[in-house]
């Protein structure tokens, strides 16, 4: 399965540097000087290889510059190319609270009475912390759910389950 660790946002400057959206908890080591990246256009299926020719940090953004990638024409067209990997290649979590975002899609979500709620869809990044989106059993809609220890007190990759406590009103339609 192939899973988003970076997205290119916009070009930055004119040597071609690249504004890069970072979407995976280990940006030094997947975009390090010399990292090989795997590319794609969005809603495309064609990889390309690129090289990390270096990287660094501005305003609190992530600029990446790759071998071959060295004017803002060039780096206008990677617009949206996201940065994948095979979710095979990664090395399993040494913590037992911490979780890949493909590990917890598709899980069953319950109440801790057993009450099934229904399934995580895809786990959504914002400033405010993860969250849960889950797609409700009985109606289809979405259900965010804040991805803490207070609301999601257990994960069971085992048994496809997250079981939930939330707090009065969390579910509830309006």
């Amino acid at each position: 399965m192939e899973l988003v660790v970076g997205r290119v946002a916009k070009s930055h400057g004119v040597r071609g540097e690249l504004v890069v959206e970072i979407r995976t908890d280990d940006p030094d080591a997947r975009f390090a000087p010399g990292a090989r990246l795997r590319g794609r256009a969005a809603r495309s299926s064609e990889v390309r290889e690129f090289t990390v020719e270096s990287a660094r940090e501005h305003s609190g953004r992530l600029l990446l510059q790759l071998v071959g990638v060295s004017d803002r024409t060039a780096a206008d067209a990677l617009r949206g190319t996201l940065f994948v990997v095979d979710s095979a290649e990664l090395p399993p979590s040494e913590d037992p609270d911490e979780f890949y975002d493909h590990e917890l899609e598709g899980l069953t979500v319950q109440l801790t009475d057993g009450t099934v709620v229904g399934k995580v869809t895809e786990v959504l990044h914002s400033a405010a912390g993860e969250l849960l989106s889950v797609c409700a059993a009985d109606d289809g809609r979405e259900i965010l759910i804040p991805f803490v220890t207070a609301i999601v007190p257990t994960v069971a990759l085992a048994d496809q389950l997250v079981v939930i406590d939330p707090p009065e009103g969390l579910l509830d339609p309006e």
